[in-house]
C-alpha cells in the first residue's frame, strides 16, 4: 500500500509542478542584474506558473509561491558547468541546488537578511547544502491532493493554517520551512512571536522586555521574508531607475483597461 501511495504522490507530484495555462502576469526579472546584487544567504522570492503555485498564492494571500536561497559557488556546478547558485526545496526533486538561469522568464524578488553576520551567512548556506539530496515521502497523497483545488473555500484565518496540516513532508517541500530552519539556526527572526512581560529592574517598576518566539518553521511561507521587518527587499530594476520625465504616456482616451 505504501509502495502504491508513494507512485500515486509521484505523480500528483509531477502534476502539480507542471506549468500552468494562462498569461505570466508581471514582467521577469533581470538575471544578470540580479548576478550583481546577489549576497551569499539572500533569499530569492518566485511568482511561480506551476499548477500548485495559484494555490500557495491564494492560500498566503501574495505574490509569492516559491523562495530558494543564494548559496552562490558553494552549490558546485551542474553537468554543463553552470554554477548550481541556488538551493530549494521542491516536492518532484527533493532539495537540490540549480543555477539561477532556471528562474529565467519569472517575476523575482531579493529579500536580505539585515546585518547577519558573514560567518553567520555560512551557517545558514551550509545548513541548506548538508541536505542537498534529501527526498520527499510523498506517500500521502492527501497532502497534496488538496491543492488541486486552486481556491479552497477557506476562511483567511485559518489559509496559512492549512499549509501546515497533515504528515508533514509534502508541507516542508511546498513551503518555506528548510530555509526558515536555516535561520532559525543561527537565531536569526523572520516573523518571530512577540510577547512582553514585567523587567525585573528594581529602578523601573514599569518596565517591560520582549520576549521573542520562535514560529513553528511549518508555518513559514515565502511572503514571510518579504514583510518582515529584518530583511530588506532588494529589486533589480530600481538599481537603474528609470527618469520618469522622460516616459511617453498615452492620452486618457488611449488608457487600457486592467
Amino acid at each position: 500500500m505504501n509502495r502504491l501511495s508513494r507512485e500515486v504522490g509521484a505523480l500528483l507530484s509531477r502534476y502539480l509542478s507542471a506549468r500552468a495555462r494562462g498569461p505570466y502576469p508581471h514582467p521577469a526579472a533581470d538575471l544578470e542584474a540580479m548576478r550583481e546584487l546577489l549576497q551569499p544567504a539572500d533569499v530569492i522570492l518566485v511568482e511561480g506558473d506551476r499548477r500548485i503555485s495559484g494555490a500557495i498564492k491564494y492560500l498566503t494571500q501574495s505574490t509569492w509561491s516559491h523562495a530558494a536561497l543564494f548559496v552562490g559557488e558553494r552549490g558546485g556546478v551542474d553537468s554543463e558547468g553552470r554554477v548550481r547558485a541556488l538551493a530549494e526545496a521542491d516536492t518532484e526533486h527533493g532539495i537540490r541546488a540549480f543555477p539561477l538561469d532556471e528562474l529565467k522568464g519569472y517575476h523575482l524578488r531579493i529579500c536580505r537578511p539585515a546585518a547577519l553576520a558573514p560567518e553567520d551567512a555560512l551557517r545558514v548556506i551550509g545548513y541548506v547544502l548538508a541536505r542537498v539530496g534529501d527526498r520527499y515521502d510523498l506517500k500521502n497523497v492527501v497532502d497534496l491532493a488538496r491543492y488541486l483545488l486552486p481556491t479552497p473555500p477557506v476562511p483567511t484565518p485559518w489559509r496559512r493554517r492549512m499549509l501546515a496540516l497533515g504528515s508533514g513532508d509534502p508541507t516542508r517541500a511546498i513551503c518555506s520551512t528548510l530555509i526558515a530552519q536555516a535561520f532559525q539556526s543561527v537565531g536569526f527572526p523572520i516573523l518571530p512571536v512577540i510577547s512582553a512581560e514585567a523587567g525585573s529592574a528594581p529602578d523601573c517598576r514599569d518596565c517591560v522586555r520582549e520576549i521573542y518566539h520562535i514560529r513553528h518553521h511549518s508555518l513559514f511561507v515565502p511572503r514571510d521574508f518579504d514583510v518582515s521587518p529584518y530583511f530588506s527587499v532588494i529589486k533589480p530594476s530600481l538599481m537603474q531607475p528609470v527618469d520618469y520625465r522622460t516616459l511617453t504616456w498615452a492620452k486618457d482616451d488611449q488608457m487600457v483597461g486592467l
